[in-house]
């Protein structure tokens, strides 16, 4: 049996964060329903925005947050799609949300509303800033909330640098995770009181926690951002490559592996250095530099691949900083399941799991939902509504059966 299996989801959501988390406890066995409006979730078109084609048979950046879904059309500011909304969370175990409480609250779909209605029901929401403060009510995606306002660009960038430019995304699919995780312990919790609860995750909290090194160390004098001319130990640095790529060493003991290191890169002028061979001593003196010059200069006549060779070959961790494509190559990642390949009638196309496993589940199954309001007509049907009353609602607009996607 699937963790999640015989809980039931309704998603009320737009673009990344939340959509991921129901994707993942779809996976993790959940029976999802999603939830858009009549002009449906803007992320159907985010194809454009992330340079890559969409059309109702490949949709890989809008199925990457939804799949495994089943997707109705509902006019909730209608009397008949809010009731149809309000039937659906009737049977559900989990709302997962995305959607501004100001925004929920004139739907009548806001937390105390549905506590009243459905106390056993767990209320999940991404927000941008959390519930209080001066920004609670402020639009909010991941490079504003997370990358900017929760430090991560002012943080990991080399010091003197512009910003890193982000995949899209990049604390979405954190958060949905964090989510996902809030959920199963609120779902765990019912099981004792036999009541749910309401469980938030914020973009910029999320960011806040995942840079918890930079933060505590930074009140000790530890400053952000750093250069990588200025580390404390060059043994864990990242050094550019005769191929214009990328590697990255993590040797934390310098003093150990100083005379190992320097043997290895062809410097045996500098093992027993009595000026570089101390860590303390070099850092006291400012000068660390030196050290970061000498590994450059040797980085600088190796390729990656001569590079990663030398150093796993002495047992030094060493990897790539890999680009999308080294990932597709990386059988390590296809060993683990981490990537997956959905087959489009075009031809299969790589996307990513989620990370957590579990050895009951085995490698999930995923499936694309299709087009908008491609469940609508089914789903209202199994929440007892006549062909009568659903024609009805359609020809009201109060719901939507399956259409087809406009393209931009």
């Amino acid at each position: 049996m699937k963790p999640m299996e015989q809980i039931k989801v309704v998603e009320l959501s737009t673009y990344l964060a939340a959509p991921t988390a129901a994707r993942v406890l779809a996976e993790w066995g959940a029976d999802c329903i999603k939830i858009e409006s009549p002009q449906g979730d803007p992320a159907r078109t985010q194809g454009a925005v992330f340079n890559m084609p969409y059309s109702d048979e490949e949709n890989l950046a809008f199925d990457v947050a939804n799949f495994n879904k089943r997707f109705v059309t509902l006019n909730l500011k209608s009397e008949t799609g809010l009731e149809v909304a309000y039937k659906l969370l009737a049977g559900a175990d989990v709302f997962v949300t995305s959607v501004r409480t100001k925004s929920l609250k004139k739907m009548g779909l806001d937390y105390e509303t549905l506590k009243e209605r459905f106390p056993r029901l767990v209320f999940a929401q991404v927000l941008g800033y959390g519930e209080q403060g001066p920004e609670k009510d402020s639009a909010g995606f991941d490079v504003t909330c997370y990358m900017a306002r929760g430090g991560v660009f002012g943080t990991t960038v080399n010091r003197g640098d512009a910003p890193m430019i982000p995949t899209n995304g990049f604390g979405d699919f954190q958060v949905s995770l964090a989510l996902a995780g809030g959920v199963a312990s609120a779902l765990f919790n019912r099981t004792r009181t036999g009541l749910g609860d309401k469980v938030t995750v914020s973009l910029h909290h999320a960011a806040v926690f995942a840079l918890s090194t930079g933060i505590i160390s930074a009140q000790y004098g530890n400053p952000y951002p750093k250069s990588r001319r200025e580390v404390v130990n060059p043994f864990n640095n990242v050094y550019h490559t005769s191929d214009d790529k990328w590697v990255v060493i993590c040797c934390p003991e310098y003093d150990r592996d100083f005379n190992k290191i320097m043997r290895l890169i062809g410097r045996e002028d500098l093992v027993d250095s009595p000026e570089l061979s101390n860590c303390a001593q070099v850092n006291a003196r400012g000068e660390i530099w030196k050290v970061v010059d000498v590994l450059d200069e040797a980085f600088g006549k190796m390729t990656r691949g001569e590079a990663m060779s030398l150093f796993k070959g002495a047992d030094l961790p060493c990897e790539s900083a890999n680009e999308p494509l080294d990932i597709y190559e990386d059988e390590q990642c296809w060993a683990n399941d981490i990537l997956c390949r959905y087959p489009y009638p075009q031809g299969g196309r790589n996307f990513a799991t989620n990370p957590v496993r579990f050895s009951s589940l085995g490698t999930p199954d995923y499936f694309s939902g299709g087009k908008q309001g491609s469940a609508t007509e089914e789903v209202m049907a199994a929440l007892g509504y006549t062909r009568e009353q659903v024609d009805a609602a359609i020809a009201q607009g109060a719901v939507e059966g399956s259409k087809n996607l406009k393209r931009l």
